[in-house]
């Protein structure tokens, strides 16, 4: 249904933006987010207004700021599905055992098994089967995917990233339509196990409770996310700094949400290639390099060239 990057709600960019613009906090984030488009900005552009907006690969590092900086607020802009929650997690009891009152997380984690039953659930679904990340299913295991199995009678195979391994998935995904099998497998035997990885699993139970999750392009999904406990308050930077933002609407030209539902494709959209590019995208999924649309404005046309190779 879409990367992190892809679904997070516009309304969490603008918090994000109006924290780094008016708060004056130092803002941490992954790479992909800077370009994803808010209602008025993005924090890339935010950044070269002079917000202070830096660019990580670990929120521990955001932790590390923090520390240096004790007369700066820190704020991490938590975004991901399970396979980031542990880290991001970790780096809130880090802060809160070294006693740092400066850094915060701003959570935007959305959880896959919730959304694959949204999905599912829609009487216009044509989907037949799922490839299940395996980077998600290292941390979480398989176990959740079963009960989907069940209810929706469709293959569900868990796969791995090398180029061998998306190709054995839909093999093995295609297999079990031709003999009429609805089960989970594990393609991604070497790195997943069905109990995933429980250390991370308590780091993420510890810090995090489900909560319902609104996903930019399709809709709420109950029990979809990850918020901060209330344990962990004086760290969760919507309760540290209240802020309260009307929501803007989404563009109403864009298509995200039937794309990332399998109901339309990237260039059936009107602004695809021509006011949505990835230089200037009006949607998420033009904006990451996991995004739907991004990845057929750099590929659609190799996709045509191999259509006209004969045999």
């Amino acid at each position: 249904p879409g990367c992190p990057v892809c679904v997070t709600p516009l309304h969490l960019i603008d918090k994000a933006v109006y924290l780094a613009e008016e708060k004056g906090v130092t803002l941490c984030s992954f790479g992909d987010m800077l370009r994803v488009p808010g209602s008025k900005k993005s924090l890339l552009e935010a950044k070269a207004d002079g917000a202070d907006i830096r660019i990580l690969y670990s929120p521990l590092e955001a932790v590390k700021i923090a520390a240096e900086n004790p007369n700066r607020q820190v704020v991490f802009f938590a975004v991901g599905f399970e396979t980031t929650a542990p880290a991001n997690a970790l780096s809130v009891v880090h802060a809160h055992r070294a006693g740092l009152k400066n850094y915060s997380i701003l959570a935007s984690h959305v959880l896959v098994p919730p959304a694959i039953d949204a999905v599912m659930s829609d009487p216009e679904c044509r989907i037949q089967g799922f490839l299940a990340a395996g980077h998600v299913c290292t941390i979480m295991g398989t176990a959740e995917y079963y009960p989907l199995v069940e209810k929706y009678q469709i293959p569900i195979v868990v796969t791995g990233f090398e180029p061998v391994d998306p190709l054995q998935g839909i093999l093995m995904t295609v297999r079990q339509l031709e003999q009429g099998e609805a089960k989970v497998e594990n393609q991604y035997s070497r790195m997943v196990r069905p109990e995933g990885n429980p250390k991370a699993q308590e780091v993420i139970h510890e810090v995090f409770e489900v909560t319902d999750r609104l996903w930019r392009g399709l809709t709420v999904i109950p029990q979809s996310g990850y918020e901060v406990r209330s344990k962990y308050a004086d760290f969760d930077a919507r309760k540290k700094f209240n802020v309260q933002l009307e929501e803007a609407p989404e563009n109403e030209s864009c298509i995200a949400g039937s794309i990332m539902k399998g109901l339309a494709k990237p260039n059936d959209c009107p602004n695809f290639g021509t006011t949505c590019k990835p230089e200037n995208p009006l949607g998420a999924p033009m904006v990451s390099s996991e995004g739907a649309c991004a990845a057929y404005y750099h590929f659609s046309g190799l996709l045509e060239n191999l259509e006209h190779i004969p045999g």
